[in-house]
């Protein structure tokens, strides 16, 4: 049956992004949550492309038949470093946020328990009954929800895990001549002027003649519109002089870089999901396989019926990803060194490996071995003491 006019339901996913997207998918294909009510809501009908995921993984993935592109070697520049390189056995994937969309919208329809809406969320309280969601147009109430809406408010709010930001604005550029190698994306190009921060160049060739360049910063503040789109000018100057072009798309984003336990906030019947659930990852921000890992991980959790308040798993890379940030927030030029150490020494396999939180204790020792240890000394002293 369907669920149309109820105002309660088993379960609320509030955003359509990629966790909630992921996570109605999974409660609506699974037969074991076929007796359940499920209401998605999302401000956005998600129609428009704002984003582009690019990960890696090993053989055949769930999000194959919708990529736009995939590639098995990755460049990386640094100061003194120009390395191409094959990443085999990963393979780089590119996957253009509206195609995702479009795929699960479709999907999601299909399901009769669930219902997808667009409205905007005003509140969300939990009572003694479950949970309350109050939007623009209506007031819905659930046993559990899940609630992918971020704000950096509770963030700035303590000092014990520094907040950095991966930010970043990208141009989708056209060409008249074919001047791009399309079997190689540009993994980092720190050859960028780095001001004192963490910046580097990110570059997705989509053919010979297209590509997305994205001006990227490790770091605490944003910067004004302009200083990106300089950047992108003056590296489109630097690598394809006198090489017309036009820009076909623009995209922007801040994801947040912090080890602060978002887990904390979670309650029996509110748990909080993708990066408001800290499903990023802390020390770089990726952020679209870490989620596909995490929806798979808790339907396996709600079909134990275990509690929602203890869906989380603190391990060695949390520790990992804390150690960094916390040198990367004090010295905020560093990154550029470290990871270009960390290129210079180590296969990028393992590099990719160790960032997918798959590396065991000896691939660790290498990892950490490669980059000056002096500042993650600090960091780790100014952690125990």
């Amino acid at each position: 049956m369907y669920f149309w006019a109820m105002s309660n339901y088993d379960y609320i996913i509030i955003g359509a992004g990629a966790s909630g997207l992921l996570l109605a998918d999974a409660l609506g294909s699974d037969d074991f949550f076929q007796s359940k009510s499920i209401l998605l809501i999302d401000k956005d009908d998600k129609t428009q492309n704002d984003r582009t995921w690019c990960f890696w993984e090993i053989g055949v993935g769930d999000f194959d038949n919708l990529l736009q592109k995939s590639r098995s070697s990755i460049y990386f520049a640094g100061k003194n470093l120009r390395l191409s390189t094959s990443i085999e056995p990963y393979t780089y994937k590119m996957l253009r946020g509206l195609d995702f969309y479009t795929y699960y919208k479709t999907k999601i329809g299909s399901y009769k328990n669930i219902l997808r809406i667009t409205d905007t969320v005003d509140s969300v309280t939990e009572t003694s009954n479950g949970m309350e969601v109050r939007t623009t147009k209506n007031s819905y109430r659930a046993k559990t929800v899940f609630n992918s809406i971020f704000s950096y408010d509770s963030l700035y709010q303590q000092n014990q895990y520094p907040v950095l930001q991966q930010h970043f604005i990208g141009w989708f550029v056209k060409t008249e001549r074919p001047i791009f190698d399309a079997k190689q994306a540009t993994f980092m190009d720190f050859s960028v002027p780095q001001k004192g921060n963490t910046r580097f160049m990110y570059v997705l060739p989509l053919s010979e003649k297209e590509a997305l360049f994205e001006y990227t910063l490790f770091s605490k503040n944003l910067l004004d519109k302009g200083e990106y789109e300089d950047a992108i000018i003056d590296y489109l100057n630097v690598h394809y002089p006198e090489e017309p072009y036009i820009i076909t798309e623009k995209e922007q984003g801040s994801i947040p870089m912090t080890a602060h336990p978002f887990h904390r906030e979670n309650t029996d019947t509110h748990l909080s999901i993708g990066i408001a659930g800290g499903w990023a990852k802390p020390s770089t921000g990726f952020t679209f396989y870490n989620t596909a890992k995490h929806v798979k991980k808790l339907i396996e959790h709600l079909k134990e019926q275990r509690p929602l308040s203890i869906f989380h798993k603190k391990d060695k890379f949390w520790f990992y990803d804390m150690l960094l940030l916390d040198v990367l927030a004090k010295n905020n030029h560093l990154g550029q060194s470290i990871f270009e150490s960390l290129f210079k020494k180590r296969k990028s396999s393992l590099i990719l490996k160790f960032l997918d939180n798959s590396t065991n204790f000896w691939e660790d020792v290498q990892m950490m071995s490669a980059p000056r240890p002096l500042p993650f000394i600090r960091a780790l002293l100014g952690r125990i003491f």
